[in-house]
């Protein structure tokens, strides 16, 4: 199957799936969807609440497409490719509708990222959850704002340091970066919609309010973030990095 962002409306209700073959990863294509989908629906006065979810059964998103990480050249291509990152994180936080994450499977780097981004993540058990960028000679630094602000330092610093650890799905329950935890689909399913369905039966204005009550704060993330994708950007040009990430991809 082809890589796609797709969205629709059912009873208020607006999913935004998207896909890609390689686990779910994330080119700039797709990132740059991603952010015009989550927009557009913040800005549709048909949809009262979101739903980030992506396709299959296995990851939920690999983070970053190796691919584009190796053909970026200059730091100016780092920048515009990380730079998507920034776009898709500021859209959930500005949207006035709240987002759920539906986390089937594993996050790892910028899927970790967008679990942290979404206002309510509902996952299964097998989301674990890992922070690889420091294993690819980069670091978390686009993400790292969205991580730290659900789960607090400690725990950031635990994943961004132990770049090769995966953590479970509970761990990351119990540091609120999920909000629910569900051993089998099914019930995670049930648990979204049930969400899902209460929110859209909740006012639109109260809910827009207690969003900007949560993001608090974070108004200069639209300078921030892009500042951290500049930090990427240059180091991804890198030797050290370009060999670490032709290892890692190897051993895939």
């Amino acid at each position: 199957m082809e890589p796609y962002v797709k969205s629709e409306v059912h009873r208020h209700i607006n999913t935004i799936e998207f896909f890609h073959p390689q686990s779910n990863s994330l080119p700039g294509k797709i990132l740059n969807e991603l952010a015009s989908k989550i927009t557009h629906a913040g800005e549709d006065p048909e949809t009262k609440v979101i739903i980030l979810r992506s396709a299959g059964d296995r990851a939920f998103c690999a983070g970053a497409s190796f691919d584009e990480l190796i053909a970026i050249k200059t730091e100016k291509e780092g920048l515009e490719f990380f730079s998507g990152f920034a776009k898709v994180i500021n859209a959930i936080r500005i949207c006035p509708k709240f987002v759920i994450g539906r986390i089937h499977g594993r996050c790892v780097g910028g899927g970790v990222g967008l679990a942290a981004a979404v206002d309510y993540a509902i996952a299964s058990s097998a989301a674990e959850v890992k922070l690889s960028e420091l294993a690819i000679a980069i670091g978390p630094f686009v993400v790292g704002p969205a991580v730290e602000r659900k789960i607090g330092v400690s725990a950031f610093s635990q994943l961004a340091i132990d770049a090769s650890m995966w953590r479970s799905a509970e761990w990351a329950r119990k540091r609120g970066l999920y909000a629910e935890v569900y051993a089998e689909a099914e019930d995670m399913d049930e648990a979204v919609r049930r969400l899902a369905d209460t929110l859209m039966h909740s006012s639109p204005e109260a809910m827009a309010e207690l969003k900007k009550v949560f993001w608090k704060g974070t108004e200069h993330w639209d300078k921030l973030l892009f500042e951290r994708a500049a930090i990427s950007g240059k180091l991804v040009t890198t030797d050290f990095a370009k060999q670490a990430i032709e290892r890692v991809k190897a051993n895939k």
